[in-house]
């Protein structure tokens, strides 16, 4: 296992590629009286497509994200791309953060600085981090798995030895939203020697909900939140179904045509976010496209998906968790549980409701988010401190 530097660099013919795609879109058509309740609204993707088209400038998103200290390794017959920023304070805690679908590892862009140099944004130097973030496996500029089985559990072992055989740390600590909280979660059950302590933004749906205690033994606020997760996945859980079953098939479409990509993603972004309907009031198209570029160039959108299906055929149970946690939910996520629901698997000792934000935390307040983090470890720095 080597680590190497890393530099994205997407060859012109990639690009031509593109740009010959978007100039020859065929568009279906939409009902008259229809918004986005049957799904990405047409006027809303046109325009979107046209600014990709004619404005969107991927080599200066490409040259933005080369600042980060990126590199490449291969961890268990898997190429691993991840940032690795040093922080400026007096003893940075090491701190890995998982991302999720269907953002990538650009969710986390705007939160690096803050948690590296605080100091250089008004906090307090000594709450500095080096900040490691993988592409997940199948996700962007990491490796697409050429066999089944890479679940969040396989890929928190991926990461135990990123961190410690490949970078050197002997303790760290753990973040992660959506799917990067069950690599979290798992992070921790499977190597809680190696943890300090694990933050989310949420703490899964569907194993909690088959893993749940019978519903006698469940409090009357633990049942209504239930209902309203059965009834999410009812309304807008189709990706999921389809994702988790047959990935193979949507591939073929996705990976061919990139407004069909951008609708597909676009999607969720609008409606798991805090944005009231309007997109653009929490990601610019720049934002935006620049997420979706990153599964196009790596052609990533299926091996991204088959993520869902090994997560509902062959991931592990996952018991109870020791390692300290920080929970911090934001109001318009997709699902907020109650905390004994949380506490029924997890050793919470912060748990924050956040003012505004939604399922795409570090994207939408990165500030509230960097803070609750910082916060969530201080008291483990004077601990540390002390053991030394």
């Amino acid at each position: 296992m080597t680590v190497e530097r890393f530099q994205i660099q997407v060859s012109d013919e990639v690009l031509d590629d593109l740009k010959y795609r978007l100039d020859h879109v065929r568009w279906p058509g939409q009902l008259q009286d229809s918004g986005w309740e049957r799904g990405t609204e047409l006027g809303y993707l046109q325009s979107l497509v046209s600014y990709w088209r004619d404005d969107f400038d991927w080599r200066a998103q490409e040259a933005e994200l080369n600042r980060f200290s990126q590199f490449r390794s291969t961890v268990d017959g898997i190429a691993v791309h991840f940032v690795h920023e040093r922080g400026t304070g007096p003893n940075p805690i090491p701190l890995i953060l998982t991302h999720g679908w269907p953002d990538s590892y650009l969710r986390y862009r705007k939160i690096i600085p803050l948690l590296t140099d605080p100091a250089s944004y008004g906090g307090d130097p000594e709450d500095s981090f080096d900040v490691i973030v993988p592409s997940l496996p199948g996700f962007g500029f990491s490796g697409r798995p050429g066999h089944s089985g890479i679940n969040n559990s396989r890929v928190s072992g991926i990461w135990a030895k990123l961190m410690t055989e490949e970078l050197g740390y002997s303790r760290f600590a753990a973040a992660g939203g959506d799917m990067g909280s069950g690599v979290t979660r798992y992070l921790a059950a499977s190597h809680p020697e190696l943890l300090i302590g694990i933050h989310l933004t949420d703490i899964g749906i569907i194993r909690d909900l088959l893993a749940s205690q019978a519903q006698a033994e469940l409090s009357e606020e633990e049942l209504r939140y239930k209902q309203q997760a059965q009834e999410w996945i009812s309304l807008e859980g189709a990706y999921m179904s389809i994702q988790s079953t047959k990935p193979q098939t949507l591939s073929f479409g996705l990976s061919d045509s990139p407004v069909g990509l951008a609708a597909w993603l676009v999607e969720k972004f609008r409606s798991w976010s805090d944005c009231s309907g309007d997109l653009e009031l929490r990601f610019s198209k720049n934002e935006l496209l620049t997420n979706i570029m990153i599964y196009w160039v790596t052609n990533t959108i299926g091996s991204s998906a088959h993520m869902y299906y090994e997560n509902t055929h062959s991931l592990p149970s996952l018991g109870r968790i020791e390692v300290p946690a920080g929970i911090a939910l934001f109001p318009a996520d997709i699902l907020l549980p109650p905390r004994t629901w949380a506490e029924r698997s997890l050793n919470i000792t912060r748990w924050t409701s956040m003012p505004r934000g939604g399922h795409f935390t570090a994207m939408e307040e990165p500030e509230l988010l960097a803070e609750d983090i910082r916060a969530f470890y201080r008291p483990f720095r004077t601990s540390r401190s002390e053991q030394l």
